[in-house]
């Protein structure tokens, strides 16, 4: 008896696995896509760069760390003062930088002095004003000079250089579709991208107006354009 009810306990356990299998549905494995181009297209805008920032510092070394401090302080005022005379919102903004001290080691080890490190920027769209207050500015050098593009001019090229890659884009896709004998298209999927490379500013002695702001000659700076690049691609299908 104990043989008979396991083997029909097995029998059941197998219907049921077979139930199961029987009941679960089919899966449909869709086509692929037929009549499906990929392809790209860009935009390029050559745009000036609208922002310039010089960056002024100046270093010091002492036998103790108060000393140095006060020192970079004294430096770094003096900066301050001298630029907030001639700061202006948008045209030319004054912000600080890096303040550091940090020991100074000799041969066995131990510490026998500091160095101190302290840095004020100057940013903004005036480059005469820019370049003037840099060159008045006694208690720092210049340490640096960059160009950027305003959010308002990258916006307004990036705008320009995607409507062309779009037109490129969609002439193309109609050209593709024209060749391989189909009457039109439509978009399936499409990612755009921008980026921009800027050249090396080339040095020149700036305009006459930056003499209205300080005696001294102002610093010589010349910003170069900016190539914003909008890429757009993806796929159709050809109809």
């Amino acid at each position: 008896m104990r043989t008979i009810r396991l083997a029909g306990i097995g029998l059941s356990a197998w219907l049921l696995c077979v139930g199961v299998a029987w009941s679960q549905p089919t899966v449909t494995v869709p086509a692929p896509p037929q009549n499906v181009v990929q392809l790209s297209a860009n935009g390029a805008v050559d745009v000036q760069q609208d922002l310039l920032v010089i960056s002024l510092s100046t270093s010091r070394d002492g036998p103790d760390a108060a000393t140095v401090q006060a020192q970079l302080k004294v430096a770094l005022d003096g900066g301050l003062t001298e630029a907030r005379k001639a700061a202006q919102p948008g045209q030319m903004e004054v912000r600080t930088g890096q303040f550091s001290l940090h020991p100074r080691y000799g041969r066995d080890g131990k510490i026998n002095g500091w160095q101190g490190t302290v840095e004020l920027a100057l940013e903004g769209r005036d480059f005469a004003r820019i370049g003037s207050t840099a060159a008045r500015i006694q208690s720092l050098t210049v340490a640096g000079m960059s160009f950027a593009l305003s959010r308002e001019q990258r916006h307004k090229a990036e705008a320009e250089a995607q409507g062309m890659a779009i037109d490129r884009f969609k002439a193309r896709a109609g050209e593709i579709a024209k060749s391989f004998g189909f009457a039109s298209y439509t978009l399936r999927e499409v990612a755009v991208n921008a980026t921009d490379q800027g050249p090396q500013p080339r040095p020149r002695l700036m305009a006459m107006e930056a003499k209205s702001f300080a005696s001294e000659p102002p610093i010589p700076v010349e910003a170069g354009k900016a190539a914003i690049t909008v890429s757009v691609s993806g796929s159709v299908q050809l109809k």
